[in-house]
């Protein structure tokens, strides 16, 4: 029975914090969750514009991924619900198969849910959860920045009543512009004014559900004035009562041309719902093979059920937990609310301006820039600034997609680069301390005459042997007077692959024919017996290997050091 329930609460971890749910946490849940419908109805149908769906299918996206996450998520707050960023992926890949607006478009978009589910489920049983760190923060940030910029862009047509251009930000900027004799007044007044209201109301009252209170005035107002007549272009009459199974298109055909997309989406979303329940959680332990489940089941429930894709919100999350939130319950409670919305509500919904959806998503994507992140990242490490700046530049050039390519190129190439150039260093003795440390970074630190300390700075391997082959010579040469003595500091070894023994081999023979000793520090007992088993130990000699720098520096200067 135990096994039992155990299993069932790995699969289920509503079943860890559910039984011990404290009757005080109900009324701070409940009212998180009618803070967290009033935030997420009005927005659900401005991001169905951003993935190129009807509103009512952000609506559907609402309450099918909130029970999901709730039943088999690991974060007692993390929210997921549809998502900016990646509702631009989504949109991109269906436009390529199918005309925007079109009966094809929404199915195909439905249908990219859950293959996206499919993959997030692969994934998770493969216990896969490591993929979150494939991106480089640097390149997340860039690759965030740069969708913010589309996605604005994408909008400005919507927010002053005109009809969206083909190609990319710049072509679509030049087309706006050209366009500007052709705005309608009243559009341009509720746009502006909506996005106007948002700001101040996030700034001035930012516990207040900002986009339900613009969406709700701007409709009222637009009934009054009478919008079609004024050419305001509102939502429309959207279906009432719950959704229906919608069996996705499983054509083999349809599935390949969508799968580079949903791989896209499942990275980036992904590694941005992990960075938003990291950040939310403050108790328990988050899982992120378990999240990739969670995550799975969230999107197949959307797809199923006519919605689109949804992952972990950081913005979303944020609400919650202002409002209160203690535990997933206060999820289950919007999407409740939502479900009710969809069986009564909807009618009030017919004459929400497009402007006004279009300033909600312009301005959920204002909060999510983080300017000071790029700033402070350009003053403090300017070469990962050049690779953020690189995927901005290569989005809003070259589209969303190349841009995604370009930001997980450039983080394999950093990975690459940095494994294969450790920084090594230069070792001294630092005044009236048995410390021994980077003479770049401590220049007080005393060096012993014809011994040279040495530090790889990282594992040795086919990738990294040549440069640490080329910084140990290089660092021997320059040395004055010549070096009789070689002590490496092994400490930042933890991994010598067969390629590295075969240098290290050439290399002590190659020092001790130029008549200098090679020995070894701090090394860690896996790394001793590799190097045991291939003969490094025997070439450099039993004695050759210390517990201890001081140990190394004594016993090859023939004195103690002090």
């Amino acid at each position: 029975m135990v096994n039992a329930a155990g299993s069932w609460t790995r699969l289920a971890p509503i079943g860890r914090w559910l039984p011990g749910y404290q009757r005080a946490w109900l009324s701070t849940d409940l009212l998180a969750g009618l803070a967290l419908w009033a935030v997420m109805v009005p927005e659900a149908m401005a991001y169905a514009g951003i993935v190129g769906a009807p509103a009512i299918m952000g609506l559907y996206t609402i309450a099918p991924p909130l029970i999901a996450y709730a039943l088999f998520g690991t974060s007692r707050v993390l929210v997921v619900g549809p998502d900016t960023a990646t509702g631009v992926i989504s949109a991109l890949t269906v436009g390529a198969l199918a005309a925007r607006g079109s009966a094809d478009f929404a199915d195909l978009t439905a249908t990219l849910a859950v293959l996206i589910g499919a993959f997030f489920l692969l994934f998770g049983a493969l216990r896969q959860g490591w993929v979150a760190a494939f991106i480089a923060s640097p390149v997340m940030r860039g690759f965030i920045e740069g969708l913010i910029c589309v996605t604005i862009v994408g909008q400005a047509a919507p927010l002053l009543g005109l009809h969206g251009g083909q190609g990319n930000v710049f072509e679509k900027l030049l087309i706006i512009l050209w366009s500007l004799g052709e705005v309608p007044p009243a559009a341009v007044l509720t746009g502006l004014g909506s996005l106007a209201a948002l700001l101040a109301l996030r700034r001035l009252a930012p516990r207040l559900p900002a986009a339900l209170i613009v969406a709700v005035g701007a409709t009222m107002l637009i009934a009054v004035l009478g919008g079609d007549a004024a050419g305001v272009s509102v939502v429309g009459a959207l279906p009432s009562g719950l959704p229906h199974f919608n069996p996705p298109s499983l054509r083999p055909d349809l599935l390949i041309a969508l799968a580079p997309g949903a791989l896209s989406i499942v990275l980036v979303g992904y590694a941005e719902a992990l960075g938003a329940a990291r950040a939310a959680e403050t108790e328990d332990d988050i899982d992120p093979n378990q999240e990739l489940v969670a995550h799975g089941f969230a999107n197949l429930l959307s797809g199923l059920f006519g919605g689109f894709l949804a992952v972990g919100s950081l913005s979303k999350t944020s609400v919650a937990v202002g409002a209160g939130a203690r535990t997933q319950l206060a999820n289950l409670v919007a999407a409740g609310l939502c479900i009710l919305t969809l069986v009564f509500l909807t009618p009030l919904f017919r004459g929400l301006p497009h402007p006004t959806l279009a300033a909600i998503v312009i301005a959920a994507m204002l909060h999510l820039s983080k300017p000071a992140y790029l700033l402070r990242l350009a003053k403090q490490a300017p070469g990962e600034f050049a690779m953020a700046a690189a995927v901005i530049a290569g989005e809003l050039v070259l589209g969303v997609m190349h841009g995604i390519a370009l930001g997980v190129l450039l983080s394999l190439l950093m990975l690459i680069y940095k494994a294969s150039h450790p920084k090594s260093a230069v070792l001294g003795k630092l005044p009236r301390e048995q410390a021994y440390r980077d003479l770049r970074l401590h220049p007080d630190a005393k060096t012993f005459p014809g011994l040279l300390i040495f530090n790889p700075g990282g594992d040795l391997f086919f990738a990294s042997v040549g440069h640490f082959e080329h910084e140990l010579k290089a660092a021997i040469d320059q040395a004055s007077p010549p070096i009789r003595h070689v002590l490496i500091d092994a400490s930042a070894i933890s991994f010598v692959d067969s390629s590295a023994c075969d240098v290290l081999l050439r290399m002590i023979q190659g020092l001790k024919d130029e008549g200098i000793s090679i020995a070894f520090a701090r090394m860690r007992d896996p790394v001793h017996d590799r190097l045991r088993r291939v003969g490094v130990v025997e070439a450099v000699g039993d004695t050759g290997f210390y517990d201890r720098l001081t140990d190394g520096v004594t016993a090859l200067l023939g004195h103690r050091v002090t």
